[in-house]
């Protein structure tokens, strides 16, 4: 049997080691990676699960609070936790993940963490590919955390068939982002740390400016660390989703658009770039726009 037949076997068997190899294989393009991706024949019937929000919103102790409803009723979990990554050194900030500590050694639960590379809203290529490797993996949901910087919301709208937004009862500033565009990409807002005062009066502002909207979206409130409106918000995560044929035609071109991008941007040599920029800064007429039409050129 072909190598990474054999691996792909091994991996809807629910084997996690080799699922966990999987993974690294794809996120570090080490080959047989490239044969696995088109070996895949994704289960499109396995949902996927968004949940971004401010930091500090509590997203990780709500995946947790989640993961543990789900699990009590025997479905087996995938968690992939998107971390923000330093653009100087490529390291991921995992500290979170402590809150998700119980989950680790439970049986049907499999935890991933993956940096986003410098992808600006922290969603690349590469987590497309590993919710992919995820869906080939027969779990029952796969929930994708992301840290939502601006743009990470819009992205995830793309990867998930669900997107839960986190906010606190301090978030106000999340609030403005709502009014220019969060509307259209929050499948459910979840106010969490609802027993902090003004969780009431948030939750209502919040109301009015969905209220305003052409669709609507639920609201719910959750003290996560306290289990408390988890049942609620697991009843919404399970309800079936009427899926706009064109919005996901829409979506799919989107994740191959990253895909294509991706696969040509494999050809440039990231530290030669640099080098050449060093190079280039010495001069003073300097223009970064010239420079990368030459390094295109010229390679």
């Amino acid at each position: 049997m072909n190598t990474h037949l054999s691996i792909l076997s091994e991996v809807k068997a629910g084997n996690y080691k080799v699922l966990a190899r999987t993974l690294t294989l794809i996120e570090n393009d080490i080959e047989p990676s490239d044969a696995i991706l088109r070996g895949l024949d994704s289960r499109t019937d396995v949902p996927v699960l968004g949940i971004t929000g401010p930091p500090g919103a509590g997203k990780s102790t709500l995946v947790n609070a989640v993961t543990n409803h789900f699990v009590t009723e025997g479905k087996r979990i995938a968690i992939l936790a998107i971390d923000p990554t330093s653009p100087f050194n490529f390291g991921s900030l995992l500290g979170d993940r402590i809150r998700m500590a119980g989950q680790f050694n439970h049986p049907n639960v499999f935890i991933r963490s993956l940096a986003t590379r410098g992808a600006l809203g922290g969603i690349s290529a590469k987590t497309i590919e590993m919710v992919d490797v995820l869906k080939a993996a027969n779990f029952d949901l796969i929930i994708v955390e992301t840290v939502g910087v601006g743009q990470s919301e819009v992205e995830i709208a793309g990867l998930a068939d669900k997107t839960i937004v986190v906010l606190v009862p301090e978030s106000g500033d999340e609030v403005q982002h709502i009014k220019s565009g969060l509307m259209e990409i929050a499948g459910c807002f979840v106010v969490n740390k609802a027993d902090r005062e003004g969780a009431d009066t948030f939750a209502n502002n919040l109301k009015k400016i969905v209220h305003q909207g052409v669709k609507t979206i639920p609201i719910l409130k959750t003290v996560a660390d306290k289990n408390i409106g988890i049942d609620e918000l697991c009843k919404w995560i399970i309800k079936p989703e009427i899926f706009d044929h064109h919005r996901k035609a829409f979506l799919f071109a989107e994740k191959a658009w990253k895909v294509i991008q991706h696969q040509k941007m494999q050809r440039v040599d990231k530290k030669r770039l640099r080098e050449k920029i060093q190079a280039a800064l010495k001069q003073n007429d300097f223009n970064i726009y010239r420079f990368a039409d030459e390094f295109i050129s010229n390679g």
